[in-house]
C-alpha cells in the first residue's frame, strides 16, 4: 500500500479492494470508493495514523465492527468487510450513490414540511436498526446522510462509538460534531440512544434551512446546546412540537425512534408484519397438493393483490363472475377491517400516553429555565491540596490565558465540578480519588497542571478537547 498521508497519492488496494478515488475525509480518517474483485462498489474508510497507533482504539474498533455487522434495515449502509488488525484499520460498507444531505440542501435549498416528515421517519427507522444492535451513532449530521434514490441512508454507525471512546481527539470530531451534539455529549457524560434523537432534531432544523444552535466556534455551539433553547424559527409550525421534543435537554424527555414514527407519519396504516400478509400469501400453495413449489418471486408475493390472481381462473365468465368477484372484494374489505380493528385495540394502550412534545409549551420550544438540566450548576472548586499528600488522588489545576473559554469538569461519579465559562486569568482546581474528566471548549486558551506536572500540548485556536486523568497515570 502506498503512502495514505498524501491526498494526491491514492493507495492502489485496501485489503482486496481496488481503490478508484477519494470520497472524503472526516474525524476517523479517509473514505475511498473501491471495487471488489467481482466489480461491486464499496466505500472503505481507513483510520487516521494516530488512531491506528492507539491500542485502546483497536480494541474498541474490533468490538464495534462485530456489532455493526448485525445492523440491517432499509436506511443504513451495511458493513461488508473490515480488518481491525491492519496497519491502518479499515471498514468497508456497501457503496450508496447519491449526494449527502448537506450537499442536497446546498443545491436545492430547504425542505418543505412533507419532505421533512419523510426524512424524519426514514432517520427514525435507521436509528431503530442501529439501537436494536446495542449501538449509538453519536455523530448523526447532514454530512453522514446519503440521499439515495430509494431514500436516505445513514453512514458511519459502525465506528462512531469506537472513535468517541478514544482519548485522541481533534477539533471535537472524535466524539461528535458541535451543533448536533446532545448536552450530555458536550459535557462528556455517558450517552445512549437519546443522543441520536437529539441529533435527529438538529438535522431536521438544518434541513428546514436553519441552525438549531446558530453559528460560531465549536465552544459556542456546545455551550448553547447545553444552556440555551434551540432556534426552531425555520421549522414548519406543524413539526415544531416534534422537533422541540427531540431537542429536549433531558434525554428522558425525548421520544424514542418508535414514537417518532407515529409523530412524523400519524395518518399511516398500522404496521402488521406477521398477521395478514403471511396467511394470505400462503393460502394458494396448499390448494394444489402434489405439485412442485413455485420459484421464489418476492416481487409477486408481497403485494396485497397477490392472492387475487390465484382465484381468478376458477371464476365463471360473464355476469356471475363479476358478482362473485364483487362479493370477494366485499368479504376481503370486511376481513381487513376486522384485523385492523383488532390490531388498533391491541395497540390502544401504547397511544394513551403521547410523547412529551406538548409539554414544551404552546410554541414547541423547550424552556431552558423550566428544565433543571439546563441550569448551570453552582461552581464547585475543591480546595487545592496544600500540604496534603496527593498519593492515590489526581489533582488538576485549570487556568485560562488571555481569553475566556468554556470548561466542563466532572468527578469520577459523574457529578459536575464546574460547567460554564472560565474568565480570562481565572483558575480552578479539581481533585478526585479516581478520575477527573474535562471538556475544553477552546483547548488553546487553557493551561493544565496535573499533580504538579504541566501539560505541554499545542492546540489550534477553537479546538475542542476531551481529556481524562486518573491517579494511576499521574502518581509516579
Amino acid at each position: 500500500m502506498r503512502d495514505m498521508g498524501s491526498a494526491s497519492d491514492l493507495p492502489e488496494h485496501i485489503g482486496g479492494y481496488a481503490v478508484e478515488r477519494e470520497l472524503g475525509a472526516g474525524g476517523m480518517g479517509t473514505v475511498y470508493l473501491a471495487r471488489s474483485r467481482g466489480g461491486r462498489p464499496v466505500a472503505v474508510k481507513v483510520a487516521r495514523p494516530e488512531l491506528a497507533a492507539d491500542p485502546h482504539f483497536r480494541e474498541r474498533f474490533r468490538a464495534e465492527v462485530a456489532a455493526a455487522r448485525k445492523v440491517g434495515g432499509f436506511h443504513t449502509a451495511p458493513v461488508v468487510d473490515a480488518d481491525p488488525e491492519a496497519a491502518a484499520p479499515w471498514l468497508a460498507t456497501a457503496y450508496v450513490p447519491g449526494p449527502t444531505l448537506s450537499g442536497l440542501l446546498a443545491e436545492q435549498g430547504p425542505m418543505d414540511e412533507d419532505r421533512l416528515r419523510l426524512l424524519g421517519a426514514a432517520l427514525a427507522e435507521a436509528l431503530q436498526a442501529v439501537h436494536a444492535c446495542g449501538l449509538v451513532h453519536r455523530d448523526l449530521k447532514p454530512g453522514n446522510i446519503i440521499m439515495a434514490e430509494d431514500g436516505p441512508r445513514v453512514l458511519d454507525f459502525g465506528i462512531a462509538r469506537a472513535v468517541e471512546s478514544t482519548r485522541l481527539t481533534s477539533t471535537g470530531a472524535a466524539f461528535g460534531t458541535p451543533g448536533f451534539l446532545a448536552p450530555e455529549q458536550a459535557q462528556g457524560a455517558e450517552v445512549d440512544g437519546g443522543a441520536d434523537v437529539f441529533a435527529l432534531g438538529a438535522v431536521l432544523v438544518a434541513a428546514a434551512g436553519g441552525s438549531a444552535f446558530g453559528a460560531g466556534t465549536p465552544m459556542a455551539l456546545m455551550y448553547r446546546s447545553v444552556h440555551e433553547p434551540a432556534d426552531l424559527s425555520t421549522v414548519p409550525q406543524g413539526l415544531r412540537p416534534v422537533v422541540a421534543a427531540c431537542l429536549a435537554k433531558d434525554p428522558a424527555d425525548r421520544p424514542t425512534p418508535a414514537k417518532l414514527l407515529d409523530l412524523f407519519v400519524p395518518g399511516s396504516t398500522p404496521y402488521t408484519p406477521t398477521v395478514a400478509v403471511p396467511a394470505e400469501a400462503s393460502d394458494p400453495a396448499p390448494a394444489r397438493p402434489g405439485t412442485a413449489p413455485a420459484p421464489y418471486t418476492p416481487t409477486a408475493a408481497v403485494p396485497t393483490e397477490a392472492p387475487g390472481p390465484a382465484s381468478v381462473p376458477s371464476l365463471p365468465s360473464g355476469p356471475s363472475r363479476r358478482r362473485t368477484l364483487s362479493l370477494g372484494l366485499v368479504l376481503a374489505a370486511v376481513i381487513a377491517a376486522l384485523v385492523g380493528g383488532t390490531y388498533l385495540l391491541m395497540q390502544k394502550d401504547d397511544h394513551q400516553n403521547p410523547p412529551s412534545a406538548a409539554a414544551s409549551g404552546p410554541s414547541g420550544n423547550p424552556s431552558a429555565t423550566e428544565t433543571p438540566s439546563t441550569r448551570a450548576p453552582a461552581p464547585s472548586t475543591p480546595p487545592a491540596a496544600t500540604g496534603d499528600s496527593t498519593e492515590g488522588k489526581v489533582t488538576v489545576v485549570v487556568s485560562t490565558k488571555e481569553r475566556s473559554a468554556w470548561l466542563s469538569a466532572k468527578a469520577s461519579d459523574g457529578g459536575s465540578l464546574f460547567d460554564g465559562v472560565l474568565q480570562a486569568g481565572q483558575t480552578r482546581t479539581f481533585t478526585d480519588g479516581e478520575q477527573i474528566s474535562l471538556v475544553l471548549g477552546d483547548a488553546e486558551a487553557f493551561r493544565l497542571v496535573v499533580n504538579g506536572k504541566p501539560i505541554q500540548e499545542t492546540y489550534e485556536p477553537g479546538q475542542v478537547e476531551r481529556l481524562t486523568f486518573t491517579p494511576s497515570e499521574w502518581n509516579s
